[in-house]
């Protein structure tokens, strides 16, 4: 057992919250969020019930992919501050009980970094062999679909300078890092090193497949070169090795948080057993399936994704999430499935991207139905894993389609009904996106106005925040589904221990009257319903009966041992 599953693996009841530094609250009124925006904010955080921080990438950029080009992993862009502000940021969320995690961006680096502007000068250069050069585009990418069909027709570029074809997985100025290089390696465990050393609780890794497959690519040159006596042979997965060697080594406590969109049956191998690989890894299925089943109105794609989903080894855990911080990827699902989710969710041509996935918030993907919107977040918080929710979705903020691409979901956080939405100290300096409008403007959506008012959503999920954390078996126990009639219903047990959770949803627009039967209870134990604030009795053999209004949900906690 490594040192860092000695400890009181956090991460399994864990809350999330992911943040662009640039878009969540501008201290200094230049018109771009900073960190010390971030920390003056943080009670927002703590009042939320978040234990966790991602941050998406704040490091130098040239900001042609919203800062997935880094030019510079060891420093702060200087829009959003410096070193000191991040380490007194780091501190200040310490001192209210949240960590602090980072975007490692482990794929590519922009053009425009140092090591790539070396790379291309000189077919000496140290950083020649740092990315993936050939006289010609390799043939056995001709058939690979690109990731951003709207802007690149190839995985290959040809550079003027170097006299060579450079591969990008993403965009053109995005150059693929070599990972199965030794020393790019060496480099990724310095950065890595560099942000502990000031306090990170670990890692959100980006796009790990891609490092993964690049690292089979060097794998693959690195076997011919030793037939030729000429290089060492590498593992594709030696990267993730080293990563997770290193980080046991560093901090107990950290973690590294995947992101592996991929089926099931391709994700062992990522995960890996005790002290190995990633900590957490996002269920991009169970996403995917559970908005099929939201648009079908029918729970089935969930139930069969539950029972096939793989049974992670001690200590690792699943990220779950609503909407991630992209567009809604849906590429998991198959055509007829997709087009199911897009008629339901995002009918125009400007809901979609890529042709893959939906680039709309949730709220308005849900025509602004709150009870609606709280029961999908209820689910998400109840099935077994550890939540994230993307900033501003407590709140119910919408999309601003105006923006190009996946930038339509990325806006200034609303703090008040102004029309900057507050987000600017120097109110009107808000320049680097523009607020949406109409249903979800400011002054209709903000956190001013929610603090004050019970019944907003804001007080939802602080309250569903509350009983999350008092309700540890919902990020450590096992998942049973229970049998019921109805097919826009899911009803499921989360145990752990002799601690109980019933939780039952209702995705559909008929009111149910569900009877259960709950495994363990025999009759008379007392069943707490968390949200309602009211309790029932169990009847004979364990039967319990729920009535849920259309989309209603309902958390039932069962303690035999302590009366209510």
């Amino acid at each position: 057992m490594t040192r860092a599953d000695n400890g009181d693996q956090w991460w399994l009841t864990a809350i999330g919250y992911c943040l662009d530094v640039e878009r969540f609250f501008d201290d200094d009124g230049d018109g771009h969020g900073d960190l010390s925006g971030l920390a003056e904010r943080m009670d927002h955080l703590v009042r939320l019930g978040v234990t966790v921080i991602w941050l998406q990438p704040f490091y130098p950029s040239p900001e042609n992919d919203d800062g997935y080009d880094v030019s510079d992993y060891y420093d702060v862009e200087s829009d959003v501050g410096n070193l000191g502000h991040f380490v007194e940021l780091v501190r200040v969320a310490r001192e209210r009980g949240i960590r602090v995690i980072v975007d490692l961006v482990v794929n590519h680096t922009s053009a425009e970094h140092a090591w790539f502007q070396d790379s291309r000068s000189d077919p000496d250069s140290r950083y020649r062999d740092w990315y993936i050069w050939r006289d010609e585009p390799n043939p056995a990418d001709a058939g690979v679909d690109v990731i951003f069909p709207d802007q690149e027709s190839s995985l290959w570029a040809y550079d003027d300078t170097a006299g060579q074809y450079y591969r990008h997985s993403f965009y053109r100025h995005q150059p693929d890092l070599n990972n199965g290089n030794p020393q790019v390696r060496n480099e990724l465990l310095r950065i890595m090193g560099f942000w502990l050393q000031l306090g990170v609780a670990g890692f959100r890794v980006d796009a790990v497949p891609y490092a993964v497959e690049n690292a089979r690519r060097a794998q693959i040159r690195a076997r011919r070169a030793r037939h030729e006596g000429e290089a060492e042979l590498t593992e594709p997965l030696h990267l993730l090795d080293a990563m997770r060697t290193f980080l046991a080594r560093r901090s107990p406590e950290a973690v590294m948080l995947g992101e592996v969109n991929l089926p099931y049956s391709d994700l062992a191998e990522f995960v890996g057993g005790l002290g190995d690989r990633l900590t957490l890894v996002f269920d991009f299925v169970l996403n995917q399936q559970m908005w099929l089943a939201l648009a079908r109105r029918n729970v089935g794609p969930i139930v069969t994704t539950l029972r096939a989903r793989p049974e992670l080894a001690h200590g690792k855990q699943w990220g779950l999430f609503a909407r991630n911080h992209d567009e809604l990827t849906l590429d998991q699902l198959t055509d007829a499935e997709r087009d199911e989710v897009f008629a339901a969710f995002g009918p125009e041509p400007e809901h979609q991207i890529f042709g893959r996935g939906l680039r709309r918030r949730v709220p308005s993907m849900l025509g602004g139905d709150q009870r609606r919107v709280e029961m999908v977040y209820s689910l998400v918080f109840s099935l077994p894993g550890t939540p994230v929710v993307y900033y501003g979705e407590e709140i119910g903020m919408g999309e601003n389609l105006d923006i190009p691409g996946r930038l339509a979901v990325r806006t200034p956080m609303q703090w008040d009904g102004t029309d900057d939405g507050g987000f600017s100290a120097g109110r009107g300096a808000c320049e680097i996106s523009t607020v949406p409008s109409g249903d979800y403007a400011p002054a209709q959506v903000n956190v001013a106005d929610q603090m004050k008012d019970p019944t907003s959503l804001l007080a939802f999920f602080r309250r569903m925040a509350d009983h999350y954390r008092s309700a540890p078996e919902l990020g450590r126990g096992e998942i049973t589904v229970l049998d019921q009639p109805y097919e826009d219903v899911l009803a499921h047990v989360m145990q752990w221990e002799n601690r109980t959770t019933v939780a039952i949803h209702n995705v559909g627009a008929e009111q149910r009257g569900v009877d259960l039967h709950v495994p363990g209870l025999t009759g008379g134990e007392r069943l707490w319903d968390l949200f309602a604030e009211t309790t029932q009795t169990a009847g004979p053999g364990g039967t319990v009966r729920v009535d849920l209004p259309g989309f209603g949900y309902c958390w039932l906690r069962i303690s035999p041992a302590e009366p209510f």
